[in-house]
């Protein structure tokens, strides 16, 4: 009997040494790059980083930032241990055509799991004469933080597409051009966040708005000119003064990684996410398609194997990608 006792605790203090050491070389802290304050990526990102604390005992912070664009290269170059990106952007920093580090290949990026979609979305004041995208001509148009999905894309369209040479643009988080909306600085407001977007739901609450659906020209455009995007309807009455469906398109966005996060970090991160849907729904609305099954939808970003590893026990199929 004392043979046994002896067997059972010298299995335990086996055990728990190897347990340890999957943590030895987990960083203390670590810090999540969002997006601006009003956007979604904040909320989300915040919510989240209290959960990593709580549950797995690292210290994580969220830092403001100018969005995916400035995210990817924080993670490539380990200045961010977190980061949320969407694959619009973070594909061409891949490739190297970030303009943050033009021609530098963001090898070390990886995958951990699906957040949500990312519409295109615009409003203007009930009282504006704008009532259309074409109407946007010479006009003041606030597009976001400098280096975000919003700045990146809108900014890209009103380059690009015709007709739109006129509109002048300008640079604020969510919040912030809201209130550029709101105080006649500017006369319209086009984002890229999760639904619903905080900026925008304050927005609608206390002002009147008009918000803008895309007729099929400009769906088009804007797919033609930035190949990534899906088309993608905003449910009526997401927000108030929103009666009807609005017509837009959208990005995925993922949670990444460094390639060099230990394994056993980025598996118990993605298991955070992808096993507790319920308290990522209270961090924020979108997280509604924080769900294992959207691993597909990333085909541009390899996964590091942690996170791979996650789904494969779990029965999901992950890209592979190079």
């Amino acid at each position: 009997m004392k043979f046994t006792t002896f067997l059972a605790a010298a299995a335990c203090a086996v055990a728990l040494p190897a347990a340890a050491q999957d943590k030895a070389n987990w960083p203390s802290s670590l810090t999540i790059g969002t997006g601006s304050q009003g956007g979604t990526y904040f909320g989300y990102g915040s919510g989240f980083g209290a959960m990593i604390s709580e549950e797995l005992g690292v210290n994580a912070g969220v830092e403001i930032t100018g969005g995916p664009v400035q995210n990817v290269t924080l993670v490539e170059t380990g200045e961010h241990q977190l980061g949320f990106v969407t694959l619009g952007p973070a594909d061409e920093a891949r490739r190297g055509e970030s303009p943050l580090m033009p021609g530098t290949p963001h090898e070390a990026v990886r995958a951990l799991f699906p957040m949500y979609q990312t519409p295109l979305q615009a409003a203007v004041l009930a009282s504006s004469d704008i009532e259309s995208f074409q109407d946007l001509q010479g006009k003041r148009v606030g597009v976001g933080p400098a280096g975000g999905t919003s700045a990146t894309y809108w900014t890209r369209f009103f380059e690009n597409a015709e007709g739109y040479d006129g509109v002048r643009v300008s640079n604020a988080g969510g919040s912030d051009t809201a209130g550029q909306l709101k105080d006649g600085l500017i006369d319209a407001f086009v984002y890229a966040a999760g639904l619903p977007t905080g900026a925008y739901s304050q927005l609608a609450v206390e002002n009147d708005v008009r918000f803008l659906s895309m007729d099929d020209e400009t769906l088009a455009t804007m797919k033609e000119i930035v190949p990534a995007m899906a088309d993608f309807t905003i449910p009526a009455n997401t927000y108030e003064d929103q009666p009807e469906d609005l017509q837009t398109v959208s990005l995925w966005n993922f949670a990444i990684a460094h390639e060099d996060m230990p394994e056993s970090l980025a598996y118990e991160i993605t298991k955070l996410a992808m096993e507790n849907h319920d308290r990522m729904m209270t961090n924020h609305a979108a997280a509604r398609e924080t769900l294992p099954e959207n691993v597909s939808k990333n085909v541009v970003i390899p996964f590091h194997p942690g996170a791979a590893r996650w789904f494969e026990e779990n029965g999901y199929d992950v890209p592979a990608i190079d």
